[in-house]
């Protein structure tokens, strides 16, 4: 998911991305309904006539092309753009106001992959029938269960996202390196690489380190890739371990050794991309989405054709990805729900899915798409993230999310920031997920 479009483009995230489901109500407490039927429960969706699509800022710039195709075709049954913030986080918050207002300003809600549980366990969402959605065999398994709650389908994955390394062709060819596939092979490459007259002031590596979503991602990421987890497949939190250490350690040294700058600290998927086309960075992890930027021969990137990406990097081998992504689900509030669901089915179509990974390089959810040779030709990374999405790891998948995601920032925050040693932030941060995650 890129994060700041969510994506959450893609906060992802996140992915983001999950084992368990806390039982809550739509005030917060406990209920053992499943939640969120609505008029979709028992039959078709009702109503036709103008809807309103909420979703984060559009930072691809193709967006409205994608929604001026369903309005030329559909005339009466226009959809208004509600472009939301940058940052997965505060996207989130406007539509759990909207929610708990049970205003009918937001139709569809473009949803991080993450905020399935919540949404559908507050009845913030619609149930949606699946036999009205029949295409959904056809795309990744993987992104189809996070549009699911309780094995009920409440949203329909319409972009996925896996975590790419991009890095300098150039300079790596030049300096004699290949792409690394652990950890101690970046830095190996980045000491060589970084000797080079041409690579003078720029530093080894970067992510996503700000304290949002993306901070859960990349931590994450460097816990699983350190054969670590974050909730165990039991569904209980197991992050106080020598593995989800070894992760958070990685991230640690590599402030402190100025392998990462210290300005990543501030980066969210848009100032580290921008920090990579300005050829500040060797290695930068993000999402597809930046394939397409990076690669642009207008002059905004000093990167284009500079650049290919690899897998993740781990502590033994290549790393493990967390599934992000976006959905699209119906607000429980919404009028013209039959024009909201017809939409839905028009934006997750193989059609306009191609046209997007086309324009954009965000990571379609048909399988097919990845298959496609002129999409191969175009874009050489599809293979490789397919697989990626296919072995990712999902986020906790709770309904209180909102609390998990905190607790994980707060945790990883202060031990990058020195303020809290990395042992003590995961033994906190095990305690306060236990109270947050029960059975």
């Amino acid at each position: 998911m890129r994060f700041e479009r969510s994506h959450a483009r893609r906060a992802v995230a996140l992915a983001v991305t999950s084992g368990l489901v806390l039982l809550a109500s739509a005030c917060g407490g406990d209920d053992g309904d499943g939640g969120g039927g609505g008029e979709a429960a028992g039959g078709a969706l009702e109503g036709r006539g103008p809807i309103t699509f909420a979703t984060g800022k559009d930072t691809s710039g193709n967006l409205v092309n994608q929604v001026a195709a369903w309005n030329s075709q559909h005339p009466d049954e226009k959809v208004e753009i509600k472009e939301l913030p940058e940052s997965a986080d505060a996207q989130r918050q406007q539509m759990v106001q909207n929610a708990q207002a049970k205003s009918d300003a937001f139709s569809v809600l473009n949803l991080d992959v993450v905020w399935t549980a919540e949404f559908a366990a507050n009845r913030w969402i619609t149930e949606l029938p699946e036999d009205q959605f029949p295409d959904l065999g056809k795309l990744l398994p993987s992104t189809v269960d996070t549009g699911k709650y309780r094995d009920k389908l409440f949203a329909v994955p319409v972009t996925s996202d896996g975590g790419l390394l991009y890095y300098r062709s150039d300079w790596l060819q030049k300096a004699g390196v290949q792409p690394p596939k652990t950890w101690d092979e970046m830095k190996a490459a980045c000491d060589k690489v970084l000797a080079l007259p041409e690579a003078k002031g720029a530093s080894c590596y970067a992510g996503q380190f700000e304290k949002y979503e993306g901070l859960t991602v990349n931590f994450s990421e460097a816990v699983n890739s350190a054969g670590g987890v974050v909730v165990g497949e039991d569904g209980k939190p197991n992050v106080d371990t020598p593995e989800a250490l070894a992760g958070l350690e990685e991230l640690v040294n590599g402030f402190k050794n100025k392998e990462i700058p210290a300005a990543a600290i501030t980066y969210k998927e848009e100032e580290g991309r921008r920090a990579f086309q300005e050829g500040k960075l060797v290695f930068h992890r993000n999402w597809p989405y930046v394939y397409a930027l990076a690669g642009k021969t207008d002059g905004s990137s000093k990167v284009a054709g500079k650049f290919q990406v690899a897998p993740l990097p781990g502590k033994s081998g290549p790393g493990v990805s967390t599934l992000g992504g976006h959905n699209y689900g119906i607000s429980e509030f919404a009028k013209n729900k039959a024009t909201a669901a017809d939409f839905i089915k028009f934006m997750s179509s193989e059609e306009r899915q191609k046209a997007n990974v086309e324009k954009t390089s965000q990571a379609p959810t048909w399988a097919s798409l990845y298959d496609d040779p002129a999409l191969n030709k175009q874009f050489p990374y599809l293979a490789p993230l397919k697989a990626s999405i296919e072995t990712a790891k999902s986020r906790p998948k709770v309904i209180k999310y909102g609390d998990v995601t905190t607790a994980i920032q707060d945790a990883a925050y202060g031990a990058l920031t020195n303020k809290t040693p990395p042992k003590q932030a995961l033994t906190d941060l095990q305690t306060k997920l236990s109270s947050l995650i029960t059975q």
